[in-house]
């Protein structure tokens, strides 16, 4: 399953898409929808069921050594691609890719460090060339370049308007270089009302402020360190943000920093406690002796991974999409909650080997029937996901059958960790006929299910529903071991996976056997602006804006996959499709700076934005509004 961090968990703050404790949860309660009266189905087919050891072994296949965690750009992927090539060949069902089985595409695995990353000070004529990964590092989101220019400490960056705090007010540093401590200002928790940091202390909001006050650079100092903990530069690449924040970062030791405090008759720990004393900015411009000079060099990391994909064809055009994502996170990333652990392999069972192992296990149960099916099945197993829900968004801008005949997507996202027969349902409201077929199917089944109408979720059902697909997303729930070394497949709980397989083959016969296929309802529900949230107490996104983006684009703006209907976005005119380029005067590069504006504003504001529609700027005004 996907999360998009702000920060790594050694930067204190855990970030997710808008699903963190409760994937499902986060949508609105069930809307029950009754199926319109339709022509009688056809007779259902006759299916084995599944089979808990054949499932269990593919997931042991699948978080084996050898896949390496399935991670990007690793030879693992790669073997997990060509096992799912194999076993759909076995099977006899279609190739459905664009190369077969396969539907290749290109990913940005990581960011590395060439030659020219430098450093140099000048403090009062003396000068110094500074240690890369010694005295100082780069973070891999920094953009790559050189400024020379005075340096200006601006606290700890942050311009909290809801606490009255602003490093920046009064202070000049239009093109200047900002010196920023890491987090925040401690009596934050105590005004906030709340336990740990803000979302004012991650390095990318940081970053994203000194961009906007017109800074070309950032310096971030640790500053203050806790009772036994090291002065420590930051490993280069465990820090997740965008590809390019649009201004250097990098990290110096407190060491070098106080010299440069030094200079100007200050001590770094005396200026931090006095912030932190009374939560009040202690900005101030070094003098004019001390110049630095950043030089910043990052090449991204490119690999091409596949969607594996596979049809078996029925006696019309029409067709159920099944699918899970067979990626994971690898070695371990920026998107580990184990960072310590980082280098050791993230074997993924449950997420999402168990969903991958479902998609599997229900080709086997269907192949048989090639043919004699009212509607075809394409079952579909991403790579991508936990980059961003890239496969599940390629294919839908790249497909390799029309999408409109598509009258379903069942997608399957951990799946194997059920506990007390309780499972998840999303998007049960975006199916007409989705809550009779689901509630004719329990009478029969052990489970409790905890439904949800919307189909907006941290998995790649949400590229299908933004494509106005039904969509119906089964999950069995968040645990200790989620994006750790520790989701290990001897935790799976096969036998009620194979009797969730079971319940969920009947609901794809359902579906495939009715005389009508279910129509698209659109379900009001919170606004999932972006994939990029804060769970350190900062407030959530802010006010409702009402789009939903388009995971498979990073940069260069935002671009809207849909707008959500009697949303502020809709009642402003913006539809999907619009690029995202400027929200309230700042240039949106990407959901992190979405993210980041919309945060800073505040309900019943009339902010300005621009889009881009075919290519052509647009001007419009948009009212935020209180969240549903």
């Amino acid at each position: 399953m996907y999360q998009n961090t702000q920060s790594a968990v050694d930067e204190r703050l855990r970030s997710r898409r808008f699903l963190q404790t409760a994937v499902v949860t986060a949508v609105l309660a069930l809307a029950v929808v009754t199926a319109a009266p339709a022509q009688a189905p056809a007779p259902a087919p006759a299916l084995g069921k599944a089979d808990a050891t054949r499932y269990l072994d593919t997931i042991k296949t699948l978080a084996a050594p050898d896949m390496e965690g399935r991670g990007a750009g690793t030879k693992g992927i790669d073997r997990a691609a060509h096992l799912l090539e194999q076993r759909y060949q076995s099977l006899g069902l279609d190739p459905a890719g664009a190369q077969g089985y396969f539907q290749p595409f290109t990913v940005t695995t990581g960011a590395k460090l060439v030659s020219g990353n430098d450093l140099q000070e000048d403090v009062a004529g003396k000068k110094k060339i500074l240690k890369l990964n010694d005295d100082f590092v780069p973070f891999s989101f920094s953009s790559s370049g050189e400024v020379e220019a005075p340096a200006v400490f601006a606290g700890y960056g942050v311009s909290a308007g809801e606490f009255g705090y602003d490093d920046y007010a009064g202070l000049d540093v239009q093109g200047k270089i900002v010196v920023l401590l890491r987090y925040e200002p401690a009596g934050f928790a105590a005004r906030g009302g709340h336990q740990g940091l803000t979302q004012h202390a991650a390095l990318i909001t940081k970053a994203i402020n000194a961009r906007n006050h017109g800074a070309k650079a950032v310096v971030v100092v640790n500053g203050k360190l806790g009772a036994g903990e090291e002065d420590r530069l930051t490993r280069f690449g465990s820090v997740s943000g965008p590809e390019n924040a649009g201004i250097l970062l990098v990290q110096v030791k407190n060491k070098v920093a106080q010299d440069w405090f030094a200079a100007a008759g200050k001590s770094l720990a005396a200026v931090q406690n006095q912030i932190d004393a009374g939560t009040k900015p202690a900005s101030f411009a070094f003098p004019g002796a001390l110049h630095l000079s950043v030089a910043v060099h990052i090449d991204t990391i490119h690999a091409t991974v596949n969607n594996v994909l596979a049809y078996l064809p029925g006696k019309t055009d029409e067709y159920i999409i099944v699918g899970a994502h067979y990626d994971h996170l690898g070695y371990g990333n920026a998107d580990s909650l184990a960072p310590s652990q980082i280098g050791q392999i993230h074997p993924g069972a449950d997420d999402n080997a168990s969903g991958t192992s479902g998609v599997l296990e229900l080709a086997r149960l269907f192949a048989p029937l090639k043919g004699q099916l009212p509607r075809g099945i394409l079952f579909m197993s991403f790579a991508g996901e936990e980059l961003g829900l890239l496969g599940s968004a390629d294919w839908v801008q790249q497909p390799t059958r029309p999408l409109d005949k598509a009258i379903a997507m069942i997608n399957m996202d951990m799946i194997g960790r059920i506990k007390g027969e309780k499972v998840y349902i999303g998007g049960v409201g975006t199916g007409s006929t989705f809550q009779s077929i689901l509630t004719a199917g329990q009478r029969n089944s052990p489970f409790h299910f905890d439904y949800s109408a919307g189909g907006y979720a941290a998995s790649d059902h949400t590229s299908f529903v933004a494509r106005k697909i039904p969509v119906l997303f089964f999950f069995s729930g968040l645990h200790s071991d989620y994006h750790k070394p520790s989701d290990t497949w001897d935790k799976i709980n096969a036998p009620d996976a194979a009797r969730l397989l079971d319940f969920i083959a009947g609901v794809m016969t359902q579906l495939n056997t009715a005389a009508e296929r279910p129509k698209f309802i659109t379900v009001a529900a919170e606004d999932p602006h972006s994939g990029v949230t804060g769970t350190g107490g900062g407030g959530g996104y802010g006010p409702w804006f009402g789009s939903i983006p388009d995971f498979g684009q990073s940069e260069n703006g935002v671009r809207f996959s849909d707008i959500q209907p009697g949303s502020p976005a809709a009642k402003a005119g913006l539809k999907a499709g619009d690029v995202l380029v400027d929200f309230a005067g700042k240039p949106i590069r990407n959901l992190y700076d979405f993210t980041d504006a919309l945060r800073r504003s505040k309900v019943g504001d009339v902010v300005a934005v621009t889009v881009l529609r075919d290519a052509k700027p647009l001007k419009a005004s948009v009212v935020l509004a209180q969240r549903r």
